[in-house]
């Protein structure tokens, strides 16, 4: 028998990783995190952390340490749908807003506050396989740049790196819900581009590009057009990109007045749900569930997980119950929050024009606030959009 020296292996020490690190650490059981990457470094992300996820940073106590980076606050979405603009508050009492922070920022501040609890952080790691030991996952390998391999072991080993996950390749997880990459977009950063407190997203047929305040007083801009056009628009992302705005005249103003202070990145995201967990393994945020970022609930997705899946990794290991049903909780919880959000998203990704019956609520939410802000808290993450396209709430909004 293997002797585990850890409770628990982070493979990822991103978004989703960290803090399953910082809360299994915080629980008391003995973590190693490893990342290939060292901290703090950029990652291609849309950055958006909305209400929900703002929520899990104070129930952590960061969120101030988040505010202190002097990233701004965003209290007001704007959907401008070419006919008309449906503007609202992403928010709750509790939680009226949402930020964007660099990933330079936001993930060296969550590697910093799983080590402040007590993991052990080692970056600059690249793990190259999993340990299998009698069909159960054991440990990993891997090394460190220019170092020898070498095998670590623990009790549970959970994967927290990415849509590419090596846990998830190594343990070969079944995979459903699939949908094929929708769209591709590119962003860059700006500066002279205000946006007082507001997320901006403009769509039109094939279109479409979003604004968004974030640290230092720079804007992420994105722009996006779908996943068929990839190849003959790469040739020319900048020009593609700019035409984007072309179809938006006064946000083209506003952008001829601003300064672009990096280089283009982005790619083309697959979707799917990946079946999180097996004897001694999990998987956590987009290792085990991927799509579009097109409403960028990547980062609260993965606070979200992190949590339930720390919770469950809990029950198991305190002997409640065992490793599968607790870890079969643990799917069962994320899926049902997740799949409404992901048919929503993917079905936006593929920008096209919305069919007659949703043109017509479209045009009836906007004017209204309360419907407006109801609208805005499905792209927030804060309602699901099973509650508001439901047939009685649809029916009030076209009878107001």
């Amino acid at each position: 028998m293997t002797k585990n020296v850890y409770d628990a292996i982070v493979v990822g020490a991103r978004c989703a990783g960290s803090p399953t690190a910082m809360l299994l650490a915080r629980a008391g059981y003995r973590v190693l995190v490893v990342d290939r990457a060292t901290f703090p470094s950029d990652t291609i992300s849309t950055h958006l952390v909305h209400p929900p996820g703002v929520a899990a940073l104070r129930r952590w106590g960061l969120l101030e340490q988040v505010k202190g980076t002097g990233c701004p606050p965003i209290h007001t979405y704007a959907f401008d749908l070419g006919p008309f603009t449906i503007a609202g508050s992403p928010g709750t009492d509790t939680e009226p807003v949402s930020y964007c922070p660099r990933r330079t920022v936001l993930d060296k501040l969550l590697v910093d506050a799983a080590a402040a609890a007590g993991a052990e952080i080692r970056e600059g790691f690249t793990v190259s396989d999993v340990v299998v030991e009698n069909g159960r996952v054991t440990g990993i390998q891997g090394h460190t740049r220019n170092g020898p391999t070498m095998t670590e072991h623990a009790r549970v080993v959970v994967g927290a790196d990415g849509w590419q996950s090596v846990v998830a390749k190594a343990v070969q997880t079944d995979q459903y819900h699939d949908q094929p990459r929708l769209q591709s977009s590119y962003y860059t950063y700006f500066s002279g581009l205000p946006m007082d407190g507001r997320f901006e997203v403009y769509l039109r047929p094939e279109r479409g590009f979003a604004a968004i305040p974030t640290n230092d007083d720079l804007t992420l801009v994105i722009a996006g057009w779908p996943y068929a056009e990839f190849e003959a628009n790469k040739t020319d992302i900048e020009g593609n990109y700019h035409k984007t705005f072309a179809l938006v005249p006064a946000f083209v103003e506003r952008i001829r007045a601003a300064r672009r202070e990096a280089r283009f990145v982005g790619m083309a995201l697959p979707n799917f749900f990946r079946r999180p967990f097996g004897p001694g393994w999990a998987l956590v945020g987009d290792a085990g569930y991927n799509k579009d970022f097109i409403t960028a609930q990547g980062i609260s997705d993965a606070f979200r997980d992190a949590e339930l899946c720390v919770s469950a990794i809990a029950e198991a290991f305190s002997g409640v119950c065992s490793f599968e049903v607790a870890m079969a909780r643990y799917q069962s919880a994320r899926d049902q929050r997740a799949l409404p959000m992901y048919e929503f998203t993917t079905q936006l990704a593929k920008l096209e024009p919305p069919p007659p019956e949703m043109a017509q609520l479209l045009g009836a939410i906007q004017g209204n606030r309360e419907a407006m802000d109801a609208f805005v808290r499905v792209n927030a993450g804060v309602t699901s959009p099973v509650e508001f396209f439901s047939e009685e709430n649809v029916g009030r909004i076209l009878s107001a």
